[in-house]
């Protein structure tokens, strides 16, 4: 990858209940920690290496794995990657374009999953099934 472009990334959900409800504590609870790791995680400004671990060998893998009690299952894909110049922030709308592209167009240098990166190997095996249990 060149040090000219970073990877923005996108990944949404549908919650299965309202955030005060108390099924969502565990999560809502743990949000600001997880997302704190983030930011403070080697290239946060994001390297598809430091992505990687950070979602499949950190605190959020346990998170991740219990998805299915805060999350509805998602018809369409929910996550995707797009390479973006250095230094630009992209908008939630150009987030919600490339995931629309993904949609309708499959992977592309548009948008993109972990499956489009070969240097991109933890998601294979470390991912969770929806038991939270490693694939």
């Amino acid at each position: 990858m060149s040090e000219s472009r970073h990877l923005a990334q996108l990944n949404i959900g549908r919650f299965r209940f309202p955030t005060d409800d108390p099924r969502m504590a565990d999560f809502m609870n743990n949000l600001d920690l997880v997302n704190a790791l983030a930011e403070r995680s080697k290239g946060f400004v994001w390297h598809v290496e430091a992505l990687e671990r950070f979602v499949w060998q950190t605190i959020h893998k346990r998170f991740y794995g219990r998805r299915p009690e805060w999350f509805d299952t998602m018809d369409a894909p929910h996550f995707v990657m797009w390479w973006i110049p250095a230094g630009h922030l992209p908008t939630l709308e150009e987030a919600k374009e490339r995931l629309a592209h993904l949609t309708a167009h499959g992977p592309s240098d548009q948008a993109f999953g972990w499956e489009s990166v070969p240097a991109a190997q933890l998601w294979k095996t470390a991912r969770c099934t929806p038991d939270g249990k490693a694939a």
